[in-house]
């Protein structure tokens, strides 16, 4: 079992600085044309693809990592680049952590491929879980997915929202209910392949922030997939929903879904997401402090510059540290007993929306303007708080983790 530790190895800060080059050097140049442009930055993607960097190759290296710091150092230095474009090129892995999670192996070595294509024919994937009545409170799940025995295939009807690539996607992993009377327990996943019929995007969401991002609503209108494109398996769904129903009667513990399953694994890789978007505002308006006078001397000398300058780095600092020992703790297999996975997410975002607005306020009449990157930055942190698990759904997360009580 690897030691926790805050000291990278030699390959990693080869990889992080590897990571950080393409950041400063593609990245930052495209994004604020891409911020305009609403669009996705297909170049920037096959840029990634062409040095390995959008690959399954390099996430698999990262997701493996024996610290478990692989990941939160990748999510890092990429939204330091910028937070729209860094969507783009990693909103698939939400997907993939999707089949890894709740796939068998030949799922996996299937479906996740394809989510990425190759450097020549770059593809992208999404994953489907919320809807326009069912964000948070995911037992309100319409979807439905009901198995036709006879030809050995699921139909899915629904609409999804909110989805990262939704519509543009290669692969879909979809969450549907197959056990209305289950709730959020009788839930599965299912992968809709290319081209299926009857799967198509419906509104593409205009953001307040993370623009290069798409974000599109999914409609499934009788939409056929195989019976081995339901992840895990129907016998292990089976078997999953039967003791769902027996603690049901017996009033016993909670079984997790297939979503929960697929953000609890994530939810410290989006606090580094916001590590990297509050630590680039940050190095912005330090460097801004340094260099802008007033009244005779740089801004910085003043008390109430520095002073918030010292809290936002600290508190950077801190929400990183948060997020490696959530992330060396899923990697090394103990559990999350006070909800730490929930704690680092919760932390980070709130510090990146507090920080990158401190950054607009030091800037002044410049960090409100387009003309300067932390108003960007400010935008895009917005996101942090909401996505993937709202703040106060993290907090009741944490709450009735210490307790032990069904806080409503």
């Amino acid at each position: 079992m690897a030691e926790f530790t805050m000291e990278l190895n030699d390959e990693q800060r080869e990889v992080r600085d590897w990571i950080h080059g393409f950041a400063a050097d593609v990245m930052r140049p495209a994004a604020a044309e891409w911020d305009e442009r609403e669009e996705t930055p297909w170049p920037v993607i096959q840029e990634a693809a062409k040095i390995g960097l959008y690959s399954l190759d390099f996430y698999a290296q990262q997701f493996f990592d024996p610290t478990g710091l692989g990941i939160p150092m990748a999510m890092e230095e990429l939204f330091w680049g910028d937070a729209g474009i860094a969507l783009s090129i990693v909103g698939t892995g939400l997907a993939a952590v999707g089949v890894l999670a709740n796939g068998t192996e030949e799922q996996i070595g299937t479906w996740v491929p394809q989510m990425y294509g190759d450097a020549d024919d770059v593809k992208v994937a999404a994953f489907c879980s919320s809807e326009p009545d069912a964000g948070s409170d995911v037992a309100s799940m319409r979807t439905r997915a009901v198995y036709d025995e006879a030809k050995d295939e699921w139909v899915l009807n629904g609409t999804k929202t909110w989805a990262t690539n939704g519509g543009i996607a290669n692969v879909h992993v979809v969450v549907a209910v197959v056990d209305p009377e289950l709730g959020s327990k009788g839930h599965a996943s299912f992968i809709v392949p290319p081209n299926t019929p009857g799967l198509s995007q419906g509104q593409k969401f205009k953001k307040h922030g993370i623009r290069a991002s798409h974000t599109a609503e999914v409609v499934l209108e009788n939409v056929r997939v195989p019976g081995h494109c339901l992840l895990g398996g129907k016998e292990k769904l089976d078997d999953r929903l039967a003791r769902a129903r027996e603690k049901a009667k017996a009033g016993g513990e909670r079984v997790k879904n297939a979503a929960m399953a697929t953000f609890e694994a994530s939810r410290p890789a989006v606090g580094a997401m916001a590590v990297g978007t509050a630590r680039a505002a940050y190095e912005e308006a330090l460097e801004y402090a340094r260099t802008r006078e007033q009244f005779g001397r740089p801004i910085i000398d003043n008390q109430g510059v520095a002073f918030q300058l010292a809290d936002m780095r600290t508190q950077i600092d801190a929400a990183r540290l948060l997020v490696w020992r959530a992330s060396w703790m899923a990697v090394t297999g103990k559990p999350f007993l006070s909800a730490e996975g929930s704690m680092s997410k919760l932390f980070a975002s709130e510090v990146a929306k507090k920080v990158t607005a401190q950054a607009v306020q030091i800037l002044g009449g410049n960090g409100f303007t387009r003309e300067y990157p932390v108003e960007r930055m400010h935008r895009d942190a917005a996101i942090y708080t909401i996505f993937e698990g709202t703040s106060e759904i993290q907090r009741l997360v944490i709450a009735r983790t210490l307790s032990g009580m069904p806080i409503r």
